[in-house]
């Protein structure tokens, strides 16, 4: 069957099976939830609009996505009303928000249609650019004086388009000019219903910065969102900059680095956007807050902490917020659900200005998302890949817990110029440092009286049997699994777990302690170092995948793995 020309790619009988059993659900909220009805009536009208904003924006993330998307998925859903094939492959889009991308099992991206597939810059640049030839433009347009329009090519806000022989950049908010200002008319109205003041403050400076090509709103905005704590709504719009590939290549080129640096110019990949809703729960937000009140303490205890500037804010205070939210809609960066759906974010990254002009972060954990667990499944996996001593200690709660200590790791460490600087390694490094700050600091929480010795060993087995039995060898695109894989061989090695003649997990939990400090000590070191080629080695060294990882790998597979997720939104 053709769709615009271009064949499905999945035959029917096995389509049909990946979008009914393979298929995990995510369910939102809906207006019979405990948290919508406890809302305002105001906040219940003004949370409709920002759900309206979200959907708009899916649709601009479709475009920075792929060519394609919005065409095929128009498509499909004009052919579903008529084919069961194309109703499948339509439910196929919508769980990846694109024609392709990976499902976390499969070694190359799943691609819905016959000939089409993802590229590197995604459609952020002209889908036949290499990395050879950005670089060598980028070269020619510095020797031209173009300095300016370099710039504006290497920012993350960014769609770059040719211009003869050469390269132009279209700012977001004139490339999406309608969908930014439709998405801005909504904010407004949202914020003439919500009965929160600061609520309100940070809609109006979020809606002038889709409406003016001013990275001076996009700051303000930022600054306004990370102050929140006590706002009975959370709206975001995620700016993550993972999706880009060919605009990290060019720091592989170390003459074209050297003479960017010169220029000031610092190439940043691009920011693809969503947008997330939801109602704050007070109840989790406290515990949240419990962790926070430790992280100037634990900035202290960084390995080499006297040699960088903390992302925290120094000791002048910490400016952070953290809220755990009862998500309505996540759509956009959030929905493209590839191998993976976020359960928090720590935002905003490192990269972006608002941090530079002495904004603060915000922490928001998805409870929806978290709460979308197989127990049974769970329970196979425990019977046949962990001792039975040690089944007591997994715990899913745990695994939010870690979650905390990874999201407060992201505002610890060495500063963006340090991370930017490993090139493509950036992300997977910074999301390994993220997980080994969580695991070496967990004791710190047990100190003061937060968790308990008993919860601490909850969170290292937990760690270890949900993050590091892994389905299948990660490709580079899949940061957080590449990172599991180094913690996963390090730490084997160093002893802390392992496995006996009948393939069942053991750990040993001091062991855990000390080897998650020495593994976050190199991971430090690897930033500190401002090499991609020091990245590579590390990353090259830690993930060898072994005899055990595929006997894992094969076992889950074999209880039915369900790579793809479905998003239940309801409003």
């Amino acid at each position: 069957m053709k769709i615009n020309g271009f064949k499905i790619n999945i035959e029917a009988e096995d389509l049909h099976h990946r979008v009914t059993e393979e298929v995990r659900e995510v369910v939102l909220i809906d207006e019979k939830h405990s948290a919508y009805a406890g809302l305002s009536e105001g906040d219940k009208k003004a949370l409709k609009h920002l759900v309206n904003a979200a959907k708009i924006m899916n649709d601009v993330a479709l475009e920075m996505d792929h060519p394609l998307n919005l065409v095929q998925k128009q498509a499909l859903e004009v052919a579903a009303a008529e084919s069961e094939y194309a109703a499948d492959a339509l439910k196929l889009f919508n769980m990846l928000n694109g024609v392709a991308g990976s499902n976390g099992v499969d070694k190359e991206p799943v691609e819905i249609f016959e000939g089409v597939h993802q590229y590197d810059g995604r459609n952020f640049y002209p889908t036949d650019i290499s990395e050879v030839e950005l670089a060598k433009i980028i070269n020619k347009m510095l020797d031209d004086g173009k300095i300016a329009e370099v710039q504006d090519i290497l920012s993350a806000r960014t769609m770059v388009r040719r211009d003869g022989d050469g390269l132009k950049a279209i700012d977001y908010t004139e490339y999406f000019a309608d969908e930014f200002s439709e998405i801005a008319n909504e904010l407004e109205c949202a914020a003439h219903y919500t009965t929160d003041d600061l609520f309100k403050d940070y809609l109006g400076w979020q809606a002038q910065a889709f409406l003016q090509n001013n990275v001076e709103m996009d700051i303000l905005a930022d600054k306004h969102w990370a102050k929140m704590q006590e706002t009975p709504l959370e709206f975001t719009v995620s700016r993550e900059n993972y999706d880009d590939k060919l605009t990290p290549t060019l720091f592989a080129d170390k003459e074209l680095c050297a003479r960017l640096s010169a220029l000031n110019i610092k190439p940043v990949p691009k920011d693809m956007l969503g947008i997330r809703v939801g109602i704050v729960n007070k109840e989790g937000t406290d515990l949240l807050l419990k962790f926070k009140d430790e992280m100037l303490k634990l900035a202290s205890l960084m390995p080499f902490a006297e040699q960088y500037v903390q992302n925290i804010g120094g000791g002048k205070g910490l400016k952070q917020t953290m809220v755990d939210v009862d998500i309505a809609a996540l759509t956009g960066d959030y929905a493209l659900c590839r191998g993976g759906i976020t359960t928090a974010q720590n935002l905003p990254n490192n990269d972006k200005p608002a941090l530079a002009h002495g904004g603060g972060r915000r922490n928001v954990y998805h409870r929806q998302v978290r709460s979308s667990v197989d127990k049974t499944k769970t329970q196979k996996i425990l019977d046949a890949l962990v001792i039975p001593e040690l089944h007591k200690y997994y715990d899913q709660e745990a695994d939010h817990l870690f979650v905390i200590g990874h999201e407060n790791g992201h505002s610890l460490g060495p500063d963006s110029s340090y991370q930017t600087a490993l090139g493509i390694y950036q992300h997977i490094i910074e999301e390994h440092k993220a997980d080994m700050i969580s695991a070496t600091m967990m004791p710190e929480y047990v100190k003061a009286g937060i968790i308990s010795e008993e919860q601490l060993k909850k969170i290292y087995a937990t760690w270890i049997i949900n993050r590091h039995f892994l389905v299948a060898f990660p490709n580079d695109m899949e940061a957080h699994r590449v990172a599991d894989l180094i913690e996963y061989n390090f730490l084997n090695e160093y002893g802390a777990f392992w496995f006996d003649d009948e393939k069942k997990l053991h750990i040993d939990f001091d062991k855990m302690k000390s080897g998650s400090r020495a593994l976050l000590t190199e991971t430090i070191r690897v930033q500190l170092s401002k090499s991609p080629e020091t990245a590579k080695e590390f990353v090259d060294r830690w993930t060898n995948w072994g005899e055990m990882n595929q006997y894992i790998a094969d076992f889950k597979k074999q209880l039915g793995i369900k790579p793809y997720i479905e998003i239940q939104s309801y409003f």
